[in-house]
């Protein structure tokens, strides 16, 4: 895989650019899931484009109970198994630090093992570390084609997706949490300037 290339795939609605993943590497294809609102949307296109796609969590052992209540629905309406990815301490005294860094990145090299492509919710406009993600770009440091379809969209286009197919979505959004991390450090705010509040940091290590 290293030394093929991807179709420019800018120009394509986010069901085309799942459809070209699915087509291309599944079963070595998995979607990150966090339970936000742009899950609720890749979750529905995923199920219905390929149902048996994997998908996996990062559990921290400190998740909303909003999260959970979320994690539930998902599973009953669209049908996926989420596969859990532990990144919990056990004996260890939770630290946001050792959280938002080292747990979750072996976590998730634990989820991409053997995966050819990996689906996630970044949108340009969440924020500027993320204002130049392309819908399908290569992950050099994993070796892996990082497949992002909601690239290019809104909140607009989020909700209006959202409520047109009366999806499942984490409740916190309604109590003014734009992005939703665990419950110790995270607080309402738009964009994603309520994750780490108080801390000077905008990403955990998964996509830096």
């Amino acid at each position: 895989m290293r030394g093929l290339t991807a179709p420019d795939l800018e120009a394509s609605s986010a069901p085309e650019v799942l459809s070209y993943a699915v087509e291309r590497f599944h079963p070595r294809l998995t979607m990150a899931c966090s339970f936000q609102k742009e899950e609720s949307v890749l979750a529905h296109m995923l199920s219905e484009i390929e149902p048996s796609a994997r998908v996996f969590t990062i559990d921290t052992g400190v998740l909303f109970g909003e999260t959970l209540a979320t994690w539930r629905a998902f599973e009953e309406r669209f049908g996926l198994q989420v596969e859990v990815m532990d990144a919990r301490s056990p004996g260890e005294p939770w630290t946001a630090e050792r959280c938002c860094g080292p747990a979750k990145v072996e976590a998730l090299e634990r989820a991409l093992e053997g995966v050819e492509g990996w689906i996630t919710g970044i949108r340009r406009d969440q924020a500027p570390t993320r204002s130049g993600a392309r819908k399908v770009e290569r992950d050099e440091r994993r070796g892996i084609w990082k497949i992002n379809p909601l690239a290019d969209w809104t909140e607009k286009d989020l909700w209006r997706y959202i409520h047109e197919h009366d999806l499942p979505y984490n409740a916190l959004h309604d109590r003014g949490f734009h992005s939703i991390g665990c419950a110790p450090c995270t607080k309402p705010g738009a964009g994603r300037e309520g994750r780490w509040a108080g801390q000077d940091r905008t990403e955990c290590g998964i996509h830096e």
